[in-house]
């Protein structure tokens, strides 16, 4: 397996991580009447989110954050991987992505500013990278 692939499989149990970070407080927070509803606002009383602490709620957007970052890598890391075009410098941005994502969950619940979207860019910046260095 390529160090990408290693870096994918791994920034997915991250993401099994991050919903068990999220899920935990948000049912101890609204119980399982609310979490396991259909989640209508108006039998719920507002968006599932806004009736969370601030903490859970920014734990929630970390994670939707994560899965929107994550098909962006999924996509970066096929390319490399069917190209055959893995290097050290894309196994270094993979790293580099996984590193980022790891440290956003933290600086995302803690408020971490302006850190968070340093953080993010980084991994970001990374699979772009991993992307463009495909066609170069």
């Amino acid at each position: 397996m390529t160090p990408e692939l290693t870096v994918l499989a791994l920034a997915i149990l991250l993401q099994a991580v991050q919903f068990v970070l999220m899920a935990v407080p948000a049912n101890l927070e609204l119980g399982p009447g609310k979490t396991t509803s259909a989640r209508d606002r108006a039998k719920i009383g507002g968006d599932l989110v806004d009736l969370l602490s601030e903490r859970t709620a920014r734990l929630y957007r970390a994670l939707d954050n994560h899965f929107e970052g994550l098909i962006l890598f999924t996509a970066a890391v096929t390319l490399v991987t069917v190209s055959g075009q893995s290097t050290g410098f894309t196994a270094i941005c993979g790293w580099v992505y996984l590193g980022a994502r790891i440290l956003y969950v933290p600086a995302y619940a803690f408020g971490w500013r302006p850190w968070r979207s340093y953080i993010w860019f980084a991994g970001f910046t990374a699979t772009v990278l991993m992307v463009i260095s495909t066609l170069i």
